[in-house]
């Protein structure tokens, strides 16, 4: 299992990333413009944004530990990490793919 506090870390961890709040969870933006990732406190998850194509390959590793929200965010590349069930490896590199993405638009914006 991979606390709440571990998720966090792993974020604050990357360049240009701060932490802010969103509706009540903390969240992770880099460069103060876009959003890669959100923490779940209560349900002990954390949402990722990430490709379709990369949500794709991380459903395929286990769709019970790496799944899209299910609405029209999750169609868009939002994907929930069930904390309680993820490696750290695979978490970390999550979070990774997903700040590298918002990177790449940031820097395009």
């Amino acid at each position: 299992m991979i606390s709440l506090e571990t998720a966090r870390q792993i974020a604050l961890s990357l360049p240009d990333t701060e932490e802010y709040d969103h509706f009540g969870r903390p969240a992770f933006k880099i460069k103060g413009k876009r959003t890669f990732a959100t923490l779940w406190p209560v349900e002990q998850r954390m949402m990722v944004k990430l490709s379709l194509i990369d949500q794709s390959v991380f459903n395929t590793f286990d769709p019970a530990i790496f799944y899209p929200v299910p609405n029209k965010w999750g169609l868009k590349g939002a994907t929930f990490v069930e904390l309680t069930k993820v490696r750290l490896d695979m978490l970390t590199d999550a979070i990774t793919t997903a700040w590298q993405t918002a990177s790449v638009k940031t820097s395009k914006s």
